[in-house]
Parts: structure tokens; C-alpha cells; sequence
């Protein structure tokens, strides 16, 4: 999310902005893989993810959401369509903590309804298998 938030506040090129990051914060390798992943799978799907998050935001266009909330929402919609491992519930948990914390006061409200209905537009459901249960789980090659 740190990384979306600089990338799209300065116009950085994401593999700067990845380099830079983990220079100045150098994290835990675990998490870090997935982190660019996701980095690199939004950014190179970001004009179709800003349509979605415009489809599903009423009233709201995605360059006049505030920072924070426009980049929870291209990266829990990026989540929601290219990474069906990880169950709705915790993108949409995920991205409303974050939005309470670093957004305002209606951020988590916001967040949490946008994504709502982006994960019914792409058909994920909370009782979709888990990573272990085979193929229809497993991540979207390439993303």
C-alpha cells in the first residue's frame, strides 16, 4: 500500500519506487514478495481497476478519491480479481483497518462498500475454497 501511495503521490516508476522502498524500509522477507506482486499486478492492470473501482463507486470518480482510499481500492480490487487464494473477507477486512487508520472518518465506510461490491461483480464469495483445496484457488498466472 506504501508503495501505490508514493508511486501515484510522485509519478515514480514502480521498479524505483519497489527499490526505494525496501532500501528505506527493508521489512520482513516473507512479506515482500507478495508486496511487489501486488505493486507490479495493479499497476499493470490499473486502467482496467480504476474502471472497476468507477463502476462501483457511485457518484465518485477515482481521481478525485482521496489518496488513500483510491489506492486500498485499486489494490483490494486487484486482490479481489487476480488473487481468488486469499478469501474476500480478508481483503475487505484488510483494506477497512487500513482505511480507518490512515484515512478519514468515513474511509472504512467507503472502502469497505466499494469492495463489497466489486467482489459481488466479480463473483467471489466467502465460501470459496481455500489455497489448498486445488487450481480454483490458485493465483492468475501472470498477475
Amino acid at each position: 500500500m506504501q508503495m501505490l501511495f508514493a508511486i501515484d503521490a510522485t509519478g515514480a516508476d514502480a521498479e524505483q519506487a519497489i527499490r526505494d522502498f525496501w532500501r528505506e524500509l527493508p521489512g520482513d522477507a516473507e512479506g515482500r514478495e507478495y508486496a511487489d506482486e501486488a505493486v507490479r499486478g495493479v499497476l499493470r492492470h490499473l486502467e482496467a481497476t480504476d474502471a472497476r473501482v468507477q463502476a462501483a463507486s457511485t457518484n465518485w470518480r477515482v481521481e478525485r478519491m482521496a489518496r488513500v482510499d483510491r489506492n486500498l481500492l485499486r489494490l483490494g480490487a486487484w486482490e479481489l480479481e487476480h488473487r481468488r487464494d486469499i478469501p474476500r473477507a480478508v481483503v475487505l477486512d484488510e483494506a477497512v483497518e487500513i482505511a480507518k487508520r490512515y484515512g478519514t472518518e468515513e474511509s472504512g465506510a467507503f472502502v469497505n462498500g466499494v469492495l463489497d461490491r466489486i467482489a459481488d461483480d466479480c463473483g467471489r464469495t466467502d465460501t470459496e475454497p481455500d489455497a489448498d483445496a486445488g487450481d480454483s484457488a490458485a493465483p492468475v498466472p501472470g498477475d
